[in-house]
């Protein structure tokens, strides 16, 4: 393994299957612009789940997992769901230096993007 850190994009997830086709492709560009693993998890309705990617991620021996909420605020899924299963996946692997970023809705640089976006 040359990769030291993975970050893990979390999001909601849907019945869909092309509802994730974003996830995809902002997977691919990360890949792309640095030198960690990049792997997506759902809450719910799609897998992996967060505990399984965290999982396999340890078994590979990552150490440094950042896990970052593609969620466009701070609902009750980020401010309750989310860290009751982020203590679970650190219960479980103590081993593991585990965080999160806030969602990526509360980035001021996001709201920017999408500001620009939405006025053009």
């Amino acid at each position: 393994m040359t990769q030291q850190k993975a970050l893990v994009l979390f999001g909601h997830g849907a019945r869909d299957e092309r509802w994730k086709e974003p996830f995809l492709k902002l997977q691919e560009l990360i890949a792309q612009d640095s030198n960690v693993r990049v792997e997506l998890s759902f809450l719910e309705l799609m897998s992996p789940s967060l505990p399984e990617v965290v999982d396999q991620l340890a078994i590979e021996g990552f150490k440094t997992i950042e896990v970052i909420p593609v969620f466009f605020g701070q609902g009750g899924h980020i401010r309750k769901d989310f860290p009751a299963i982020l203590d679970a996946c650190r219960n479980k692997h103590p081993e593991i230096q585990l965080s999160a970023k806030p969602a990526v809705g509360e980035d001021l640089g996001v709201l920017q993007a999408i500001a620009k976006y939405c006025a053009n």
